[in-house]
């Protein structure tokens, strides 16, 4: 969710050789009183567990409409651009939250805004036209030059510096440990980016990528699939990668992309995560991604013209029946009643989870669902003192995954105070059990939770602090363990249902990335026209 593997597309040797709840209260910290606002905010749980119970009132309302979409993340925003630019203008999206967006929506003080979810989109694949024509529409692509070089916004991509680690007691740029490594731990980096390489490239006898994005286009071979049958870690190991320095790296890469470390994902995602971007799109722009304060919610906000009159926000969907159309009971948390949606088709663009709480013939027991805490803080401008902080920057051995300076990316002279965004995932083999601890935990907890981490880096950062915001995602992406990609649930559980119920998340792809979420509703929504 932090990211999308921006480090693992470097030139290594280059690099290695040179070099929804609300509890503000006063809090006493350390010898000092100090004013310190602690808040929590989350995804809309308490409304969304309501499918247990299905306690709803009687409909009083019936909308009819040709396609209805359920779930107002990337991939249904994504099926309603391609509904609008196929000249299909009968459609309505409900969305359980009170915003659209998904993972990919922001929050915002006096200070900055800030990203409540995803953060930033690498560089596609020159072979991703669809995701290129958005960019293109949303004003980040500008065209290409006489050589067909991309031209590109430069102030929606990363400024310097881009990243940072803090390793050894000091900052160095990078993330990839460079500072004081022994000559075994550079030959086996060395050794793994030479095999990246290489797998970037490889393709099949039928010309498919081994690893490809959307994932849906990547080979099916045997000695490809196989791999998503193992643990990475196995795999590691199976080809004698040992050095603290490179597993610590692989582990920091898949909790970032995927929320669970080396021990959980599956051999394929994790080779994924490196080989999977090509680097083919642009010749001088390989390392930088597109980035705003805000964070891929301006992606979002770029889907609005699609949406404007046709979505319904605060709206569970509780019931579906199939008959010569389809029958879906809403329930409008605002207005506090139940309404029926007649549609001919419906699309849903919710997570597999939520799905088998509404359809109950469907099921999708292997889907396991990835526990994120996000952390807001505001700090005194004097935090940090005379050193700089990259837009990304990242603590060594710690169990976060580091922070964002919301303000990296702003055009403005930084004045007053800063704001970053401290992201960890739960990597744990029973999600289920750290998304039900990440609930019950309090504001003291989670306050206690983040500063130790940043401690590592940072001993006095509280003295600097003036608020902190905890956002809890209970199920904030897929967890792509072994089988998950390929497995036979997933292959049937994206099966239409009487070429009336169609299904398109990210989820569906098994990697919770924005490109895979534009794909899904793209795909399904061509499905159903």
């Amino acid at each position: 969710m932090k990211s999308g593997g921006k480090y693992s597309r470097k030139d290594f040797l280059k690099t290695i050789f040179l070099g929804s709840l609300m509890l503000p209260f006063l809090q006493y910290c350390g010898k000092k009183v100090k004013s310190l606002l602690l808040k929590i905010t989350g995804t809309n749980h308490v409304l969304g567990h309501q499918l247990w119970a299905k306690d709803f009132p009687s409909f009083s309302e019936v909308i009819r409409t040709k396609y209805l979409i359920v779930g107002g993340g990337i991939s249904g925003l994504s099926a309603c651009r391609f509904f609008n630019l196929n000249n299909e203008s009968d459609y309505l999206l409900l969305e359980m939250e009170n915003n659209l967006g998904g993972n990919s929506s922001n929050g915002q003080n006096s200070f900055s805004k800030f990203p409540l979810g995803a953060h930033y989109l690498p560089l596609p694949n020159k072979e991703n036209i669809e995701i290129i024509e958005f960019l293109k529409e949303c004003g980040i692509c500008l065209g290409s030059d006489e050589n067909g070089e991309p031209i590109l916004d430069e102030y929606q991509m990363t400024f310097p510096q881009q990243e940072r680690l803090f390793y050894k007691n000091s900052w160095q740029n990078d993330i990839v440990p460079q500072r004081g490594i022994s000559p075994e731990t550079q030959q086996e980096l060395s050794r793994f980016f030479k095999l990246m390489d290489e797998l970037r490239v490889k393709k099949d006898a039928q010309g498919k990528y081994w690893f490809a994005i959307p994932v849906h286009d990547s080979s099916r071979e045997d000695e490809a699939v196989n791999l998503e049958k193992l643990i990475f870690k196995d795999w590691l190991k199976e080809n004698n990668y040992h050095s603290e320095e490179l597993l610590w790296l692989l582990d920091y890469s898949c909790r970032d992309d995927f929320g669970l470390g080396i021990e959980y994902v599956s051999a394929w995602a994790g080779i994924h995560y490196f080989a999977g971007r090509k680097n083919n799109w642009s010749t001088q722009y390989k390392d930088q991604v597109f980035t705003w304060p805000e964070g891929n919610a301006r992606l979002a906000k770029h889907f609005s013209k699609y949406t404007e009159g046709k979505h319904l926000s605060g709206n569970l969907v509780f019931e579906v029946k199939l008959n010569d159309k389809v029958e879906v009971l809403s329930f409008d948390n605002t207005q506090k009643k139940t309404q029926k949606i007649i549609a001919d088709k419906v699309l849903f663009a919710s997570p597999q989870f939520v799905n088998e709480r509404i359809l109950d013939h469907k099921k999708a027991s292997s889907f396991n669902y990835v526990p994120w805490l996000l952390t807001t803080i505001t700090l005194k401008n004097e935090f940090g003192g005379d050193e700089e902080l990259a837009w990304d920057n990242v603590i060594y051995g710690s169990s976060g995954l580091g922070y964002i300076f919301d303000q990296h990316q702003n055009l403005n002279q930084i004045m007053g105070e800063k704001v970053i965004t401290h992201y960890k995932s739960f990597s744990t083999g029973d999600c289920r059990k750290a998304r039900k601890k990440l609930y019950a935990m309090k504001d003291a907890e989670l306050k206690d939770l983040v500063l130790n981490d940043l401690k590592k880096a940072h001993p006095l950062i509280e003295d600097f602090i003036l608020e902190m915001q905890f956002h809890k995602i209970g199920h904030a992406m897929i967890a792509p363990v072994p089988n998950q990609i390929f497995g036979e649930e997933t292959r049937t559980v994206k099966e239409p249902i009487e070429d009336k119920i169609f299904f398109a998340h990210s989820d569906l792809s098994g990697i919770s990335i924005f490109e895979e979420a534009f794909y899904q509703g793209i795909r399904t929504a061509g499905q159903m026209i």
